[in-house]
């Protein structure tokens, strides 16, 4: 009988309180206690639907903004990849050759050199001459000075005259021919340690760019740091190629992140010897080489 009857119905009430004094005020409070229990029990409701509601409302609008901050966050990168890669065309586009300068010798040791080589030279002639003119004149002297004593001016003077006669038939002596001079052997050019931005020839990978990029892909390590911040983008390395092509300095010339940055530069300096760039003249020479480094995450667009 007690699952058939009603505790909270007002005849379970007037049963129960049935003979007794109901204004002592366990009636009014029995009376009273149903609607009490349904008021706790819609106020509980309503507080959980505010609590429940102002829950969705934050975390909806904390998904939205970090979806925002995320958004314009590959929206910036996308625009600093666009611009590395149009810088990087712009670049390809103008390279010149940059022609080897040749040593010059000063002007002024040229012209002393040929005004010593010319002045050697007459030097050579004159002294000739006026060694054997003298000697002449020396012999003539002694020729007439003899003749004077034995005998009177007449003779002296008819000998005079025969000397100077048969010196002026006589037949000249022939030059000597210039002996050449050795050629100055040319000085040994100094290394240059300059890095050239190009060359005639550029220094290339073993297998072409295909492989360059295989190995990259190989040896690439996504960091932790940047794959929890959902964190990609293209940085920009540029390296030189050393005369033996072994990579000599690495610097990142665009940034994206430092643990990408840093994980970019690890890999450049690992790559193994390129084919060195080289100069008009064949000879190897330092070259600057740009590489950019793609890194994407997977389910990324």
């Amino acid at each position: 009988m007690a699952k058939d009857v009603d505790l909270s119905s007002r005849e379970w009430l007037d049963l129960v309180f049935e003979g007794k004094n109901k204004d002592f005020g366990a009636y009014e409070i029995r009376n009273d206690s149903a609607k009490r229990h349904n008021k706790s029990v819609l106020y509980t409701i309503i507080g959980i639907v505010i609590v429940a509601a102002l829950a969705f409302a934050y975390t909806s609008i904390n998904t939205y903004l970090t979806n925002k901050r995320l958004e314009e966050e590959r929206l910036k990168q996308e625009q600093l990849a666009a611009k590395a890669e149009l810088e990087e065309q712009q670049e390809e586009q103008q390279e010149i050759e940059i022609p080897e300068e040749k040593e010059k010798v000063p002007e002024e040791e040229i012209q002393s050199s040929q005004k010593v080589t010319e002045l050697n030279v007459v030097a050579d002639k004159e002294v000739k001459e006026i060694i054997k003119t003298n000697e002449e004149i020396i012999e003539n002297k002694e020729l007439v000075g003899s003749q004077d004593v034995k005998t009177d001016n007449s003779l002296n003077l008819d000998a005079a005259k025969t000397l100077q006669n048969n010196e002026a038939m006589a037949p000249p002596e022939p030059k000597k021919p210039d002996e050449p001079k050795p050629e100055p052997k040319p000085e040994p050019k100094p290394e240059s340690n300059e890095v050239f931005k190009s060359a005639a020839t550029m220094p290339s990978f073993p297998g072409g760019n295909g492989a360059l990029m295989s190995y990259i892909n190989k040896h690439i390590k996504y960091p932790q740091s940047a794959q929890d911040n959902n964190i990609s983008g293209k940085v920009v390395v540029q390296f030189v190629v050393e005369k033996d092509g072994s990579i000599g300095d690495v610097k990142v010339v665009r940034s994206v992140d430092k643990a990408l940055d840093s994980e970019a530069k690890r890999v450049c300096k690992s790559l193994p010897k390129f084919s060195p760039g080289k100069n008009a003249n064949g000879d190897p020479v330092r070259v600057w080489y740009t590489l950019p480094v793609q890194f994407k995450l997977q389910g990324a667009n």
